[in-house]
């Protein structure tokens, strides 16, 4: 399993996670059983939102022993009926309610990541922040009981509005081939342009991202539901996430211990089976011309990790200065490039690589 760690922090968090927006069909055996497997199997990351309350008590049963061994995120806004149906509230006494009853079954007194729940309008953090809820967060926060603060959307423009009033250290956002080029679902907002500056931003910032649809809730997988009209691949899909900046975890629903297993083999698998570069002969006009540091352009002959090279520079334009070093301490730059046309020919993106390692030579005074 591969680990990254958070900038704000320092935890190493798996790059695969687990949600349990999906699971709550499942027994309590099962719920149980795949938390287990989860966390044998170097799992340490899990979201619970959504599901339903009856997710909660087997959980708590399965970390029990084990708590420090794995961090959750937990949302100030997702809360739950009579029946244990998920929902969300803006309400502060209801939610102070539900964070209680959640602490006291899951059999835990700390919140690794205290989340601002659904946040995808103007209007949404407002009433967060009248109501008292974003104060309530940042108290728990202040007294150690939530280790960090952070916020779920879907929506670029708000997300970009509140990092710039509250300082945060990770966001859960949904990402996807989909989503980021336009042709998703009512999910998938903002522009081409407008997700890759809020990705950048937060590595720039040191904001850690948790990827919430990373398979466009099963379409990708799908070549007659797909947008594309062509199925992806689990591993497709998880390393197309992986290799969005700021990107630490993705966090994909489960309905059992077959949806795990189909999991921990896609993150095992190899560079070749994570190769999504077939997504830039499905949405070539959204896609031409820019670099998605998909890395099918390898082998360089000089040398070069012409993905890695890309990320920096692009990185550096928005203003982040530890990429700019990071460039800097690369053994094999872009001014070793020898212009042979590799990487342009192998480009399914067009992006001229070869002219662009020039511009990035120049940019950095090499």
């Amino acid at each position: 399993m591969e680990y990254r760690k958070l900038p704000h922090g320092g935890e190493n968090i798996s790059v695969l996670g687990l949600g349990m927006g999906g699971i709550q069909g499942a027994s309590d055996q099962e719920i149980e059983a795949v938390i287990r497997r989860a966390i044998d199997s170097g799992i340490n990351f899990f979201d619970l939102c959504g599901g339903a309350r009856n997710v909660y008590a087997p959980f708590g049963r399965a970390i029990a022993g084990q708590r420090e061994k794995i961090y959750f995120q937990m949302h100030f806004g997702a809360v739950y009926n009579d029946k244990g149906e998920y929902g969300w509230s803006r309400n502060l006494d209801r939610i102070k309610q539900t964070i209680a009853w959640e602490l006291k079954t899951l059999g835990t007194d700390y919140i690794d990541f205290g989340y601002l729940h659904c946040v995808d309008e103007q209007e949404d953090f407002d009433r967060l922040v009248s109501s008292g809820v974003l104060a309530y967060l940042q108290e728990l926060h202040e007294k150690g009981i939530v280790h960090h603060i952070g916020f779920s959307s879907h929506t670029p423009e708000v997300a970009q509005h509140i990092m710039d009033a509250v300082p945060v250290d990770m966001m859960m956002f949904s990402i996807n081939p989909a989503y980021d080029y336009e042709c998703g679902d009512e999910y998938g907002k903002g522009s081409v342009s407008e997700r890759a500056k809020l990705f950048r931003r937060c590595e720039a910032e040191g904001v850690g991202i948790s990827v919430m649809k990373p398979f466009h809730g099963g379409k990708l997988l799908d070549a007659e539901h797909s947008p594309f009209k062509r199925a992806l691949t689990l591993a497709q899909c998880l390393q197309y996430s992986l290799d969005r900046p700021g990107v630490m975890v993705n966090v994909p629903g489960v309905r059992g211990l077959s949806d795990l297993e189909a999991l921990l083999a896609a993150a095992e698998a190899g560079a070749e089976e994570k190769d999504y570069s077939v997504i830039g002969t499905l949405t070539p006009d959204k896609v031409t011309g820019n670099c998605v540091y998909c890395r099918h352009c390898q082998p360089c002959p000089a040398g070069i990790d012409i993905g890695l090279v890309n990320k920096y520079y692009d990185l550096a334009l928005a203003g982040d200065r530890m990429a700019a070093d990071h460039y800097k301490k690369l053994a094999v730059k872009a001014s070793a490039c020898v212009q042979c046309g590799h990487c342009d020919s192998r480009c399914p993106f067009q992006v001229k690589q070869s002219g662009r390692m020039q511009e990035i030579k120049n940019y950095f005074g090499e």
